[in-house]
């Protein structure tokens, strides 16, 4: 059968756009109180700018409670729908994320054109070309959150089978309002702002530290090759892979931070950040009695990776565009908390000084 499509492109979302900003602001914000509590010895400050975000991962994920508990409660509308093209995006492993350009036309609905990505086994990617007819899913309210079934049921089979659909005009609706260079600017001037809140709030304070302190010896160095750029201070010790590389490569996280914390410095630790490609530790100023303190040497570091994997494939967050690991003791215990943020929200899980996971909570949408 042929069905005829015209574009009616469902309503966008405008609301993700106040979102992608509000989450940007609070990790800046985050970030910038831990760091400044730190430098101006400050723990209250260090342990609220967890705790602010702590509270938003858990205030989006209990305001996103109503909408999935709809969503679960009503089926997904099921729709045929024709690649316009795709494109693998990365990926090495045996699941890539695949670009893909839709023709959907729903039964009871004009058709529309819509972009997403979607994670495809390599070994099935040959089953996807160009003009290929299949069977998608998506919210009722939410049209352009669309999912590809991948094993239908033989009805929708049969129908993929036999239809023919023409390309509905475009251009393509992106399934997420901020998918792209957006949502980067848009997330990373939130976080700009968020930082420089913070900073403008305590500047009286850091500047008094620093006028007052400038007899204190600070130690400082930097080196740079071609593969990674290390920088190691009195307070906090960075590394930055080149291209190519990352912190999930087998043994390369526990010899970065061996790098940056030596002798005494493993234990006056009191943040680990870790993301792909750059890794921070903050360290508590010497001479200090810091209750929040962790043992560089008892992070389980051959646990990351699946930590991370673990994150990005069963928390909701089809197609994760970061992920950030955070190792600290502010609630007395070490903790490592892996947060990932994609079109669907920001989730985390939360493990032990074991790498044992003891906490999930996914996308709050």
């Amino acid at each position: 059968m042929t069905i005829a499509t015209s574009a009616a492109p469902p309503p966008t979302h405008n609301r993700s756009v106040a979102r992608g900003f509000l989450t940007g602001g609070v990790m800046g914000a985050s970030l910038a109180a831990i760091v400044v509590g730190i430098v101006i010895e400050n723990e209250p400050l260090i342990a609220g700018g967890a705790f602010l975000l702590a509270v938003y991962v858990l205030i989006r994920y209990l305001a996103g409670m109503p909408r999935r508990a709809r969503e679960a409660a009503i089926p997904p509308y099921l729709a045929l729908a024709m690649i316009e093209s795709l494109e693998a995006v990365g990926g090495e492993t045996s699941d890539i994320p695949v670009k893909f350009d839709l023709t959907v036309a729903p039964d009871d609905a004009p058709a529309y054109r819509v972009e997403f990505t979607q994670d495809i086994n390599l070994a099935d990617l040959t089953d996807y070309r160009p003009r290929g007819i299949l069977v998608v899913q998506y919210p009722p309210d939410r049209p352009l959150k669309v999912r590809i079934v991948k094993r239908p049921t033989p009805d929708w089979e049969e129908r993929a089978a036999s239809a023919h659909l023409d390309s509905a005009p475009g251009p393509a609706l992106a399934s997420d309002p901020l998918e792209g260079c957006g949502a980067t600017l848009v997330g990373f001037l939130g976080l700009l702002l968020g930082a420089a809140l913070v900073v403008l709030l305590f500047r009286a304070d850091l500047f008094d530290r620093d006028d007052t302190d400038t007899a204190r010896p600070s130690v400082s160095s930097s080196s740079t090759s071609s593969s990674s750029t290390t920088t190691v201070s009195s307070a906090s010790g960075t590394v930055a892979l080149g291209p190519g590389q990352s912190f999930l490569d087998q043994g390369r996280l526990g010899s970065s931070v061996a790098v940056l914390a030596k002798g005494e410095d493993k234990h006056r630790a009191l943040t680990v950040v870790v993301q792909e490609r750059l890794l921070t530790v903050v360290l508590a100023p010497t001479g200090t009695q810091a209750a929040s303190r962790i043992d560089l040497d008892s992070l389980p570091y051959d646990r990351v990776p699946a930590l991370v994997k673990e994150a990005t494939t069963t928390l909701g967050v089809g197609s994760p565009r970061t992920w950030q690991l955070t190792a600290d003791r502010l609630t007395g215990r070490v903790a490592l908390r892996v947060f990932v943020t994609g079109s669907e929200g920001t989730a985390y899980l939360e493990a032990d000084e074991q790498g044992k996971v003891v906490r999930r909570v996914s996308a709050g949408g």
